[in-house]
């Protein structure tokens, strides 16, 4: 899991808690997903402490011999980070950091530190850099300049130390500023997915749990090239890509931000302008690791977001994939379990030709057939009949000398402007 990492990564501590509501599976896998995050941020973890106790402490979260216990194997083990894996208070951070004497950070600060890592363009960093600024302001209050005390390294990248050491009232300017930027990249964002509505091409969006293959099924359906790997958060930025169907029909593929449990608020609120592509798309392809043993959790964990930017309503197909790695046994129960459910594997190829079919078949659901007819020799009527070739799927075609019938499958949302001909052509219905 680790890889190659530089010979100055930082030496992390995880730390976790076993409450009275958690169950300690739960917790050890949720520990192993925050070794993935500290890896992704560049870290070597060098050492794991998870406790049991009824409730977090309101001051430390741990105990006091906890506490004094995990002080001193940090020590003896070089951490130079301790990374929890819960959301702590200001005050426990402060707290946590007086008498770890050490880096403190939580979940939260690790991802947005990743996705401080990974943002590329100008819009994925306004956005990383409101999500941390918005999650830091309430953890400056008191602290002054004892943030310098950090330095650098995880948990602090993004803003920089500058941007964070300024006084409140420079921070929420600043956040004023960047959710000013955002409003206008949605306006932006907006205008597009009007144009492509009025394009008349479908949308498809693939969605799904962070490194469950979204952007390598992306890559052989737009016959692309984005950056794959295993390493979690890789795609930041969306990435649209047309792709043509069986029946020659042609669809926009967008492949999005990957979820993951506990994805921080302030990060989903940031992100909204891009995550709103999902929203407004016309077919959402869940992607599921199918060889993954915590896929139901995963795939809780997305259905949550989709509920938070308000794209629930959107038909959604849910997509097992890296089926390569199941044995038949494996397959069968997992058809079982979702029979509606399409198993395939981006890797390999298997089951991408039938998901086109499935996702042909799904957008054809929202058509209506409409008939209607047109004089040719109205010059604008004689546009509108390229038109429906363009954006429909003609059935039958009739004419009689300059008179024109057409029966054609067009997008529902469309069928109104479809049925708008002319006045001249209207004319023709009637006494037709």
């Amino acid at each position: 899991m680790q890889g190659r990492r530089s010979a100055m990564s930082e030496r992390a501590a995880l730390v976790g808690l076993v409450t009275g509501s958690t169950r300690r599976l739960d917790a050890e896998r949720s520990m192993e997903e925050l070794e993935g995050l500290a890896d992704a941020a560049g870290a070597r973890v060098v050492l794991r402490v998870l406790q049991e106790r009824p409730k977090p402490d309101s001051a430390t979260f741990l105990g006091a011999g906890k506490i004094e216990t995990l002080a001193h194997a940090a020590g003896e083990a070089g951490v130079d980070v301790v990374v929890f894996d819960n959301e702590l208070s200001p005050a426990q951070l402060r707290e946590l950091g007086k008498r770890l004497d050490r880096k403190v950070i939580d979940r939260t600060q690790l991802i947005l530190d990743i996705f401080a890592r990974r943002a590329r363009t100008r819009e994925g960093k306004l956005q990383v850099e409101l999500a941390q600024l918005k999650y830091l302001l309430p953890r400056l209050v008191g602290m002054g300049t004892e943030l310098s005390r950090l330095g650098g390294g995880i948990g602090t990248r993004g803003p920089g130390e500058t941007k964070l050491e300024a006084d409140r009232r420079r921070i929420r300017v600043r956040i004023h500023t960047l959710e000013q930027e955002i409003a206008t990249v949605r306006r932006r964002r907006a205008q597009l997915r009007d144009r492509r509505h009025k394009g008349e091409v479908p949308t498809v969006a693939l969605v799904g749990y962070t490194n469950a293959g979204k952007t390598t099924l992306f890559n052989r359906l737009t016959r692309s090239d984005a950056e794959a790997s295993d390493a979690l958060f890789v795609t930041l930025d969306p990435l649209v890509r047309k792709v043509m169907l069986s029946d020659r029909r042609p669809l926009l593929l967008s492949d999005t931000v990957g979820f993951i449990d506990r994805l921080p608020h302030t990060l989903v609120a940031a992100f909204r302008a891009t995550l709103e592509e999902t929203a407004d798309a016309d077919l959402v392809l869940h992607v599921i690791d199918a060889a993954n043993p915590e896929h139901e959790r995963q795939a809780a964990a997305v259905h949550r977001v989709l509920e938070e930017v308000g794209a629930t309503e959107v038909p959604r197909v849910e997509v097992y994939n890296k089926i390569d790695a199941l044995g038949p046994d494996q397959r069968r129960r997992l058809q079982g379990q979702d029979p509606s459910a399409l198993l395939i594997s981006a890797d390999t190829g298997e089951g991408c030709e039938e998901l086109l079919d499935v996702v042909a078949a799904r957008l054809s659901l929202d058509q209506q057939r409409i008939t209607v007819h047109l004089d040719l020799s109205d010059p604008a009527q004689a546009d509108r009949l390229g038109w429906l070739y363009r954006h429909g799927r003609v059935h039958s075609h009739t004419s009689a000398d300059d008179h024109v019938s057409l029966e054609v499958d067009v997008p529902r949302r469309l069928a109104a402007q479809a049925l708008q001909v002319p006045a001249a052509a209207a004319r023709s219905s009637r006494h037709a």
